[in-house]
């Protein structure tokens, strides 16, 4: 079990490897959605001149690399914390 010290200083490395995941999350989404698609961006919801099935498809693979990307970090993260403290994080 982790001390409220080590929950205190883990917390500016957990906020820096968050933002780590989104950038990495976001470069590898531009770069699968370029290879599926053959378009250079993505749609969003309000892009009116794109159909349901492409905009639900997009949000879905975004949501795939996301969530892959960001429990590969935390998991990292939590590796590195167990091997540096002894404890593995909260």
């Amino acid at each position: 079990m982790s001390t409220k010290l080590e929950k205190i200083a883990m917390k500016p490395v957990n906020i820096a490897l968050g933002f780590g995941a989104g950038a990495i999350a976001g470069m590898v989404f531009k770069k699968v959605w370029k290879l599926t698609s053959g378009q250079d961006d993505a749609p969003d919801a309000h892009d009116e001149e794109r159909g349901w099935g492409e905009i639900i498809a997009a949000a879905a693979i975004q949501g795939l690399i996301f969530s892959v990307v960001r429990t590969a970090v935390a998991r990292s993260g939590a590796i590195a914390t167990k091997r540096l403290t002894g404890t593995w994080p909260d």
